[in-house]
C-alpha cells in the first residue's frame, strides 16, 4: 500500500491536483502492481513564507 506525500506551495485549483492524484496513481500501479484503491496520496500545502529554496523563503524570492 504505497503512500505519496507532495508538499508544494498553496493554492493549486482542485483539478491540477486531480491530475496529479491520477497521473501518479497510475504510474504506482504499472510499476509496483497494487491496486488503485491501495495508492494512497496527501497534498500539504505551505505558505510562501514558511517554504524555501536555497536558502531563501519563497517569498523573498518573488520580490526580485
Amino acid at each position: 500500500m504505497p503512500h505519496i506525500q507532495i508538499t508544494l506551495l498553496e493554492g493549486r485549483p482542485a483539478e491540477q491536483k486531480r491530475k496529479i492524484v491520477e497521473r501518479i496513481t497510475d504510474t504506482m500501479v504499472e510499476v509496483t502492481g497494487t491496486s488503485r484503491e491501495g495508492v494512497s496520496v496527501a497534498f500539504v500545502e505551505v505558505s510562501p513564507d514558511s517554504f524555501a529554496r536555497g536558502g531563501v523563503l519563497v517569498m523573498d524570492r518573488k520580490k526580485n
